[in-house]
């Protein structure tokens, strides 16, 4: 795992090794506690924002997320519509899959939401899913952790900080827990947990009404609720009261459920893609695409034909390297929803994999053309012109469209490969640059500049850009960050000469 403050500030409590070794292998189990925010003489808007940022470096750096396309637009389609419903003062919202099959959520201040994708394969409908995620923004639009913190004269940025993202690395072991809780040794815990379950509750209250307002089943916060309690009874009295994310029981449920029964129920229905992106989850989730295989395969022979069947199966069948057999278990869904566009863009791939490359680039277009908003479909025609040697109309498709541009991290991936295709690479070192630091990497985004820098042909333009990012840059990385910058550096130049 790359440096980083927090890991720091870890290493004088002996944890960074266990970060280390959960860096370098599978990444555990998350099971986040929520942390909620606090208020502005303890912890400002400012000092949120950067505990998030860690978070969310940490996240990235520890292979913690499920990085995929159409799920984590998806998860932001529903947050945001949530969002726009929420909090008068709109909050820079940042949502996250998390490659947990546990069922939890969380959020963290700065406005990062993480989901575990245990939670959505939990879910039976897109309103459970964004009963949890309106609960989770309230959480952050109330400032939960900021009004906790206040209330607690010795806690700090650095023991919030360190306790946040030990608990993320380390969830799976109680020891680590325990050991990122007394950081903050004046903190009093159990005042700490009485706070969580009053802030709960008002979660609870406000983002019922939050998705309501959003047009979805507020009922189903409430049946969600209850596969949550199911859950808790499952783990027994073993667990720490700590580790219980969400406490719920059935008075808690029977609350969710009287509150929604007083707010409109919608007139609309599902939308196929709750469904097919469960499926590409479960997928995604798999220790083996056999796996998957055999999982969908089994249902569909028990006549489950339904489309999200079907593409799961169809889905799994290609990861497995079989898609021709993909292609054919994919058609009848593909005759059933013709211009779902989740479906297309798996069909254009498959025919692409099955050596039907003319066949699918020109699905893969006209996908694109019919969704030019939808970034999964921008950033695969995008790729698509990159692997077919086509960098600068790719290059065009990723600067015309703001939707991606700015708001998805592999958008900057993929403008890097373009310039560098068309001999740019000055841009090419900007743009992984930006790449690197829209994922918390600071050493990596320093590494890309001062390569792009070295480069001989450089033009004063493209120095003056490399050179103003690489001092902006500097001037947020904490000093003990830059002084072991330097030390590799140095150590570096050692080896080589």
């Amino acid at each position: 795992m790359r440096a980083s403050p927090v890991l720091h500030f870890f290493a004088m409590l002996g944890l960074t090794a266990t970060l280390a070794a959960q860096a370098q292998g599978t990444p555990a189990a998350l099971d986040l506690p929520q942390m909620g925010e606090p208020a502005d003489l303890t912890l400002s808007p400012g000092q949120e924002a950067k505990i998030g940022a860690e978070v969310a470096a940490e996240l990235y750096g520890g292979d913690y997320l499920v990085e995929d396309p159409e799920v984590s637009d998806y998860i932001n389609s529903v947050g945001w519509r949530l969002a726009a419903k929420g909090a008068a003062t709109p909050v820079d919202f940042k949502f996250f899959v998390i490659g947990d099959p546990r069922i939890n959520a969380f959020a963290v201040p700065g406005g990062l939401i993480g989901i575990n994708a245990g939670l959505l394969l939990a879910a039976d409908n897109d309103s459970e899913l964004a009963g949890v995620m309106g609960h989770e923004q309230a959480h952050v639009t109330q400032r939960h952790l900021a009004r906790t913190v206040s209330d607690t004269q010795n806690a700090n940025l650095a023991t919030w900080a360190a306790m946040i993202a030990a608990i993320i690395a380390g969830s799976a072991n109680p020891d680590v827990v325990m050991g990122a809780l007394a950081i903050g040794q004046g903190v009093n815990q159990q005042r700490e947990v009485n706070y969580t379950r009053s802030h709960e509750l008002e979660a609870d209250r406000i983002g019922i009404h939050t998705m309501a307002e959003a047009g979805f089943d507020p009922e189903g916060m409430a049946s969600f609720f209850a596969k949550l309690e199911q859950q808790s009874r499952l783990y027994g009295t073993g667990l720490p009261e700590f580790l219980r994310t969400h406490p719920v029981n059935t008075t808690r449920v029977a609350e969710a459920r009287a509150r929604a029964g007083s707010l409109p129920r919608p007139g609309r229905q599902d939308g196929p893609e709750f469904a097919l992106m469960k499926a590409r989850t479960q997928v995604l989730m798999a220790d083996r695409a056999n796996e998957a295989v055999e999982d969908f395969g089994r249902r569909l022979r028990a006549g489950n034909t339904a489309p999200e069947i079907r593409y799961g199966y169809a889905y799994a069948l290609s990861r497995a390297g079989r898609a021709a057999d993909a292609l054919e278990v994919l058609a009848p869904a593909l005759a059933a929803l013709p211009r779902q566009v989740n479906l297309n863009l798996l069909q254009a791939e498959l025919l692409a994999e099955a050596g039907r490359k003319t066949e699918g680039r020109s699905l893969l277009g006209k996908t694109f053309s019919l969704h030019p908003r939808y970034a999964p479909a921008v950033l695969a025609q995008a790729q698509a012109l990159l692997d077919d040697g086509k960098p600068a109309e790719a290059r065009l498709v990723l600067l015309s469209r703001e939707q991606a541009l700015g708001t998805r991290v592999e958008t900057y991936r993929l403008l890097s490969e373009a310039a560098r295709q068309l001999g740019n690479v000055a841009e090419a070192q900007f743009q992984i640059a930006t790449y690197d630091l829209r994922r918390g990497d600071q050493r990596g985004a320093l590494t890309q500049l001062d390569a792009g820098l070295r480069l001989v042909s450089l033009d004063p333009q493209d120095r003056a850009r490399l050179s103003a990012m690489r001092q902006d840059l500097i001037s947020r990385i904490p000093k003990n960050v830059l002084a072991d910058l330097a030390r590799d550096r140095r150590l570096r130049s050692a080896y080589q000469r």
